[in-house]
């Protein structure tokens, strides 16, 4: 199903206001820098804007600031990683100190929970 425009559009807005955590993370996930993994920043799924998602490995990776600890918010991410895992995505969160100060142990991780989870299969294309 398309995504919401207005989703899309809020999407294409955060990409190019990246938090310092969001835009170092970015940065070693790019370009297929993280095992050969392709990662998309600021992707759209049905009600929810994800920050990192691999979509070979149904892999969405969250970076949360201080404001996630408070109740409501953290509300919002138990239903939008309930909302993911129905949908066979594994959700990793880790907070906007970590990933700014251990980096390469963040990095690490993503790498090792990647490869523990199997390749998603491919779309059938349609035939003309």
């Amino acid at each position: 199903m398309p995504a919401d425009p207005t989703l899309r559009a809020r999407a294409r807005r955060l990409r190019s206001e990246q938090t310092d955590a969001e835009r170092a993370l970015w940065q070693r996930l790019r370009g297929k820098r993280l095992g050969g993994l392709k990662f998309r920043r600021q992707h759209v799924v049905g009600p929810w804007i994800l920050d990192f998602y691999c979509p070979e490995r149904r892999l969405a990776v969250e970076l949360d600031g201080g404001q996630h600890n408070e109740a409501e918010n953290r509300r919002r991410d138990e239903a939008r990683t309930a909302f993911l895992e129905q949908r066979g995505v594994a959700v990793l969160r880790y907070s906007n100190l970590e990933a700014l100060r251990e980096t390469g142990a963040v990095l690490e991780d993503i790498a090792r929970r990647a490869a523990e989870r199997q390749p998603a299969p491919s779309p059938k294309k349609k035939r003309p």
